[in-house]
């Protein structure tokens, strides 16, 4: 069963996004977050597992973005490279969340334009839902692009940063 201070950060994500539908699966329970015009409530149903009754929550969350179409289940798959060059790599986020450059306020970046990187080399953090998710290279290379601002918001599947591969 999702806890309800769960569903209020998980909705506070998605009105901060461009995503218009989120609909998750865990251990028996399944939670849907729509983004609804603004006249219209967002519906959130949460299925306890199948031994007991479901329960059907409504709350109201305004649209804060505009966007030009809905999302599409594709917007849920990992999202491929983006390749400009046989010779570049991007680092995608894993996830919904917001992007910070430095393990902490006033320290120094994990990592910056020229800086070389191995596949566990950290080059960022993603908080979601107040947990701080390293991310990785996962390839050995040398940093040519920073697509992102230092707290910036970042969806699932958006490239942060641009790798040339290591022949």
């Amino acid at each position: 069963m999702f806890k309800l201070s769960e569903i209020k950060e998980l909705i506070k994500l998605v009105d901060q996004t461009s995503v218009r539908e989120l609909e998750i699966d865990h251990d028996g329970s399944r939670l849907m977050i729509r983004k609804a015009n603004t006249t219209e409530p967002v519906i959130i149903n949460t299925v306890p597992a199948p031994a007991m009754q479901p329960v059907h929550t409504q709350a109201y969350v305004p649209e804060t973005a505009q966007v030009s179409s809905p999302v599409k289940e594709a917007a849920f798959a990992p999202a491929r490279e983006e390749q400009t060059d046989d010779n570049l790599h991007s680092i995608v986020s894993p996830m919904v969340g917001t992007f910070y450059e430095a393990p902490s306020p006033g320290a120094a970046p994990f990592v910056k334009v020229g800086d070389k990187v191995k596949e566990k080399t950290v080059v960022c953090i993603v908080e979601a839902m107040k947990l701080m998710n390293e991310i990785e290279a996962e390839i050995k290379g040398e940093i040519v692009e920073v697509l992102v601002e230092n707290g910036q918001l970042v969806e699932f599947g958006q490239p942060l940063f641009r790798v040339k591969r290591d022949a």
